[in-house]
């Protein structure tokens, strides 16, 4: 077994210190000198043309710097489908549109002064429900558009319809999961600021700096190698800053106009309204296996709810197809997805990212087929696991592989043997589920390059600096990137410094999501280490008058294997390199673009690298008489490859299942007619410290052939299948199904009833 001198150590992240003694500085801490305060005007109505927009009051209000509306920007269209502009100056789609904006000396001015502006709206008929949405006679939310359809997707493996008529049992469910806010502590912000010559810089909370970069440039016209993208300290992301969203030209423009920096930073009530959530679906899912124990069939068919505007939202079928079509080892699979424009809330990327959902129902459903071929469903899952170095129908090529060894170790820390001695005290139920999950673990090829760059550079007093394109948003990709590098060039982490937020000094990355950072970035970091460790080797060789093949970098000293009282100091070989006639200093560059492929129109194709596998067993009591579901005990067992980190690992399983027992339990974004009823953390319920459960994390390591040292992601397994164990729980413990989310106590006391109601 490989020893190690850094990976798999429990390291602190390196803003740990500062982060717990509170000195690190997050965007809305951020102050600038002449800074002034932005504020959106939004719609208080779904759908409606705008006929006139006042400005003149606001506009003479003392303290008030800038005024715009839409006719102030240039006529670009931004976002996904390029559907959208940041103000709007014909129509408004959805309560909380942006009409207007202003830029003051203080908040209060800029709040007082989008009271005095004037919008005259001639209302329209809105629509609301996709199914709705789709008729032919429905309004039409982009007319330019020939219907309120956004995108029509298939996918087929095998002989769906066949494999139906032959499956020996074939179960059916139809499934509405609602919407769910990222909700991340810190809510989105931007401060945009010109310098003399024109030249923008935008601090952002944003997880891809340079797509942002790239795309401010497109919706503004300015050139983008004249845009600088500094990242703050982020509270937290959870996929809200996948897309560039409207606010954020919004600021650049009033700063443009005001000619001062100003800063625009949403109230927790915007957050709700404005920011993207995780998408609404309807999902009828069909099921069969044979009585072998074979999985045999999957169809499913998906109507989702983009809202207004299509931004990543849309995107998730990808990741549905690949749950349905190859999350354990099934002949036959068919998706069927209709994405469509509604006056309702944008959707967009959140943790899981599909995954959550399609989880949902695959883990649910074969749970069901268990019971109908009347096999145990731990065991019906072990015999259909996906293994190791195989490739699935799909053409997903899967590398490492411990799906099976997360089941049994999930089972058996559990308890999974209680499940037959049902415990109950008065109006108390217990029971235990389990649930698995597959996720890519090496990138997501969504665009045409998934890759990430690193610079090494190391100075003449031997201080090593990282540069990495990898965005650090609390999920320990700093440490991680330190760890890889010191294990390479024999030194301490903590001696390494990370810069990794400025888009000026740092090397391009596609942005941190699909678990892709460890993976990815780490890959980048690692080539770049290894050119300065061959560097450092080559001159060493000459001040030790020994071949490199027999020196070795340890503890801070090129040392002689074999011989460790002949070493040179790190940083005496760095100089010796750099002062002499034609020296030079070492520098390392690192670029990993994974071998993975874009996944082609009929949804196939190997689109990660490695994928990373998990099960989750959980144990819940549910009381009969309220209908409360208490979460009791979590065991979350994942295939990381290799845990560089495993205290960080943890932390990432840890949120995860308390982000997936949300999903699970309490969290529902209310929409009615396109309003979002509970914008507010009193109404809107997440887990807190003391309704988390015990979570007991297990790290399997597999060692990935491609991956860092063996490893891959793991950022989102953890929320992906709490929903599905929840929910298989709850049917161990009382028998009734509930097949939509929140699993509210309502739901509970309903479906209790409906089957005592069947009884009779």
């Amino acid at each position: 077994m490989t020893q190690f001198s850094y990976i798999g150590k429990r390291i602190p992240k390196p803003d740990a210190w500062a982060k717990a003694t509170g000195q690190v500085v997050y965007g809305h801490d951020l102050k600038v000198p002449r800074m002034l305060y932005g504020k959106i005007l939004r719609s208080p109505l779904p759908h409606a043309r705008i006929l006139h927009i006042d400005t003149s009051r606001a506009e003479r209000l003392p303290g008030v710097k800038a005024v715009i509306t839409a006719k102030d920007f240039p006529p670009r269209r931004f976002g996904f489908a390029k559907d959208r502009t940041p103000l709007k100056g014909d129509k408004v789609r959805r309560v909380g549109d942006e009409v207007a904006a202003v830029a003051a000396v203080d908040e209060d001015t800029a709040e007082e002064a989008l009271e005095l502006i004037h919008v005259e709206y001639e209302p329209l008929p809105p629509v609301f429900d996709p199914e709705e949405a789709l008729k032919p006679d429905a309004p039409l939310i982009h007319e330019e558009r020939e219907s309120n359809l956004f995108r029509h997707q298939e996918y087929v493996h095998g002989d769906p319809d066949r494999g139906l008529d032959e499956a020996d049992v074939v179960v059916e469910d139809y499934y509405e999961l609602g919407y769910m806010q990222p909700t991340p502590l810190e809510t989105c912000f931007c401060l945009a600021a010109f310098d003399p010559s024109g030249r923008l810089t935008v601090w952002s909370t944003t997880q891809i700096p340079f797509l942002l970069q790239r795309d401010l440039a497109e919706a503004l016209g300015i050139p983008g190698s004249h845009i600088r993208i500094i990242q703050t300290a982020i509270g937290g992301g959870f996929g809200r800053g996948l897309d560039m969203y409207s606010f954020e030209p919004i600021c650049v423009w009033l700063a443009k106009k005001a000619g001062q920096p100003v800063r625009l930073a949403f109230t927790r009530q915007e957050e709700f309204i404005a920011a993207e959530c995780r998408q609404p679906m309807r999902i009828w899912a069909r099921s069969g296996a044979m009585k072998d124990g074979r999985l045999w069939v999957r169809d499913v068919k998906i109507l989702l709810d983009n809202g207004a505007y299509v931004s990543w939202g849309t995107v998730t079928t990808l990741v549905f197809m690949e749950t349905v079509g190859s999350l354990y080892r099934v002949p036959h699979a068919r998706v069927i997805s209709d994405s469509v424009y509604t006056n309702n809330p944008i959707t967009g990327a959140v943790r899981g990212f599909g995954n959550p959902q399609s989880t949902f129902v695959v883990e649910t459903q074969m749970d069901r087929l268990a019971e109908a071929i009347g096999m145990d469903p731990l065991e019906f899952r072990l015999r259909n696991v996906n293994r190791p170095f195989e490739e699935t129908p799909q053409g997903i090529k899967i590398t490492s592989c411990g799906l099976k060894e997360c089941l049994e170790e999930a089972a058996r820390r559990i308890g999974w043997e209680r499940r037959k001695k049902k415990e109950a005290s008065g109006t108390k139920r217990r029971g235990i589920g389990i649930a698995a999950t597959m996720n890519v673990g090496g990138g997501a090829r969504i665009y045409r390059s998934d890759g990430c760059g690193a610079i090494v550079k190391v100075d003449d007093f031997g201080q090593i600096t990282v540069m990495t394109g990898a965005t650090e948003i609390g999920q320990g990709s700093d440490v991680i990137v330190a760890q890889i590098v010191a294990e390479v060039l024999g030194v301490q982490p903590d001696k390494i410094v990370i810069v990794n937020n400025d888009t000026a000094l740092t090397p391009w990355d596609v942005g941190v999501h699909a678990s892709r950072t460890t993976f990815i970035a780490g890959k980048s970091a690692l080539f770049a280490a290894q050119e300065v460790k061959r560097q450092i080797l080559e001159t060493a060789e000459e001040l030790l008058e020994v071949s490199a093949a027999d020196l070795e970098l340890r503890d801070g000293y090129v040392v002689v294997r074999g011989s460790p009282d002949r070493r040179v100091p790190f940083d005496k070989v760095v100089r010796a390199r750099h002062f002499r006639e034609g020296g030079q200093v070492i520098v390392g560059h690192g670029w990993y673009d994974p071998p993975n492929e874009m996944v082609g129109a009929d949804g196939k194709g190997n689109i990660s690298a490695a994928y990373g596998f998990g099960a989750q067993a959980i144990e819940v009591e549910v009381d009969i008489e309220t209908g409360k579901v208490k979460p009791l005990w979590v065991v979350s067992a994942h295939d990381v490859g290799r845990a560089i980190n495993p205290m960080y690992v943890e932390g990432q399983i840890e949120g995860g299942v308390v982000m997936g027992l949300g999903y699970a339990l309490l969290e529902e974004l209310q929409v009615r007619e396109g309003r979002v009823r509970n914008p507010t953390l009193l109404d809107y319920r997440l887990l807190t410290a003391l309704d988390a459960p015990k979570i007991e994390s297990v790290i399997v390591e597999t060692d990935d052939p491609e991956g860092p040292f063996g490893a891959k992601g793991v950022g989102e397994m953890g929320t992906n299948p709490t929903a599905a164990a929840v929910a298989n729980a709850i049917y161990d413990a009382i028998g009734v199904r509930i097949t939509s989310l929140p699993i509210t106590p309502e739901k509970v006391l309903r479906a209790l009833k409906e089957q005592r109601s069947g009884e009779q």
